[in-house]
C-alpha cells in the first residue's frame, strides 16, 4: 500500500476559525468554519467531535456546528486530529 501524504498536506494549507455565536433563547453553538471538504471527510471529523464532546451538531452550509460553548476544547481535539495549531483561529 501506497503511503499517502495528502491528507497531511490539506491539514496544513488551510485556515480554520472556530467562534461561538449566540442562538435562540440564549442556546451557545460553537461553528467550525475553513475546513477544505474536497480533501478532508468532515462527516468523520465532526463524528469525533460530537463524541468526544459529548454534544450534538450537524453539517451544513461548509461549517460545522456544535451545541455548546466548545471553542477550547474544539482546538485542543483538532491539533490531536493532525491540524497545525497556528492555523487554528479561535474568537
Amino acid at each position: 500500500m501506497e503511503l499517502c501524504v495528502c491528507q497531511t498536506i490539506a491539514k496544513e494549507a488551510q485556515k480554520i476559525r472556530v467562534e461561538m455565536v449566540q442562538k435562540r433563547y440564549g442556546k451557545s453553538m460553537t461553528i467550525i468554519r475553513g475546513i477544505d471538504t474536497g480533501k478532508i471527510d468532515v462527516r468523520d471529523l465532526m463524528k469525533k467531535l460530537k463524541s468526544k464532546l459529548a454534544c450534538g451538531g450537524t453539517y451544513k452550509n461548509n461549517e460545522i456546528e456544535l451545541q455548546g460553548d466548545h471553542r477550547d476544547q474544539v482546538r485542543e481535539i483538532l491539533v490531536k486530529e493532525g491540524f497545525p495549531r497556528d492555523i487554528i483561529e479561535v474568537s
